[in-house]
Formats: structure tokens, C-alpha cells, sequence
């Protein structure tokens, strides 16, 4: 649903509270919309298939000046500890969301070479990398690290991952571009994948 209100803060920054850099896409307000949704439910089937308690996963569109809008979502899930998921699989998770929103594109009959580099997932990224450095693992950018990995190859991962997984992740799309906001149970219900229970508490 399109609001005029804008989102929580923590809709509009990242990890970092840097403000999270908007990009013109090109596409109607839908397409961008339904993007955004495939770019969440990358994210969202990826940790319930490495074994991490999904919380919720929602796509949230405003307007953001007259005649334009703007478009984010945000997923949530948890560990009982964050090393209890191995590091290059949660490197993979968030890297899915780019990858499964240009595959998106490519589907559709949407891709162009501008609007695949307007899907960066860039604070995905930097999120990923500053979780692994406190986990001792070294992601590096643009170059292998020694003893570690570069984005490129979790990037390799993660698209087979999506490739394989690409029905249960456009299934998910399509049901958080019809209802917004969708629990972890829900999506692992539509999905067959099942969804681990919540650290500390029932499932």
C-alpha cells in the first residue's frame, strides 16, 4: 500500500545509520515494487534454507515527492548465536537479495544494463562484511583476502542457491507484493521449507 508517511528510520538507513542511497530504476511503481518484493523473499527463503529463524519479511512504498515514489523492505531473522550459521552461507544470504531482484528483471523481460547496476545491495554487503569481521572472517571487496572470500564468490554462491530455490523465491515474491508483510511461519508454509525456532523461545 502506497503511503504518504514516511517509514521508520531504520527503513532508510543502514547498519552503519548511513542513510541507504536511493537509485532511480526507470520502472512503473509496481515493477519496483514487486522487485523490491523478490529482492526480500532472496533474503527471507535463503535463512530459513541455512537454518535461521525467520522473523517477518515486508516490502514498505511511499511517496517520497510529488509524482514519485520510493520503495525498500526489510527482512528479520535470528540465530541462537550468529556462529551457529556457517559464515560464507550467511554471506550468501545477503547477497541473494540483489541477485534474486536482477534475476527478477531478467524473468520479466525488465533487464537492462542500468537498471541490473541499480540493485547494488550495497549496505547488504557492508553488512555482511562487518558481521564476518567480528566473527574473525575476512570478505573482501573487489579481491580474495587471505584465508577468506570476496564478495564475487558469494555471489557465486548465492545464484545457485537462487537458481535452484528460484519457485519457492518467486512464490514468496508475488505473496509479499499481494500482502505487504508476511511472517516466517508464513513463508516457510508456502514454501515447504521449514522455519527453526525461535532462539530462547517456542517456535
Amino acid at each position: 500500500m502506497l503511503t504518504t508517511a514516511v517509514p521508520d528510520r531504520d527503513l532508510l538507513v543502514d547498519h552503519r545509520g548511513r542513510p541507504r542511497a536511493g537509485v532511480r530504476t526507470g520502472l512503473t511503481h509496481d515493477q519496483a515494487l514487486l522487485g523490491t518484493a523478490f529482492h526480500e523473499a532472496g533474503h527471507a527463503v535463503l535463512a530459513l534454507v541455512h537454518g535461521m529463524h525467520l522473523v517477518t519479511s515486508e516490502i514498505v512504498a511511499w511517496m517520497s515527492a510529488p509524482g514519485q515514489s520510493t520503495v525498500t523492505g526489510r527482512t528479520n531473522f535470528s540465530a541462537a548465536r550468529i556462529e551457529d550459521v556457517h559464515p560464507w552461507r550467511f554471506a550468501a544470504g545477503a547477497a541473494a537479495g540483489s541477485l534474486a531482484q536482477v534475476r527478477y528483471l531478467m524473468d520479466y523481460g525488465l533487464w537492462t544494463p542500468e537498471r541490473a547496476a541499480a540493485c547494488p545491495g550495497t549496505h547488504d554487503r557492508d553488512h555482511a562484511v562487518d558481521v564476518l569481521a567480528g566473527m574473525g572472517y575476512r570478505l573482501g571487496i573487489g579481491h580474495v583476502p587471505p584465508g577468506g572470500k570476496s564478495w564475487g564468490q558469494v555471489r557465486g554462491m548465492a545464484w545457485r542457491r537462487i537458481d535452484r530455490l528460484w519457485p519457492q523465491i518467486r512464490t514468496v515474491a508475488h505473496a509479499m507484493h499481494e500482502n505487504t508483510k508476511l511472517t516466517g511461519d508464513q513463508i516457510a508454509a508456502m514454501t515447504g521449507l521449514t522455519n527453526a525456532p525461535s532462539p530462547g523461545g517456542a517456535a
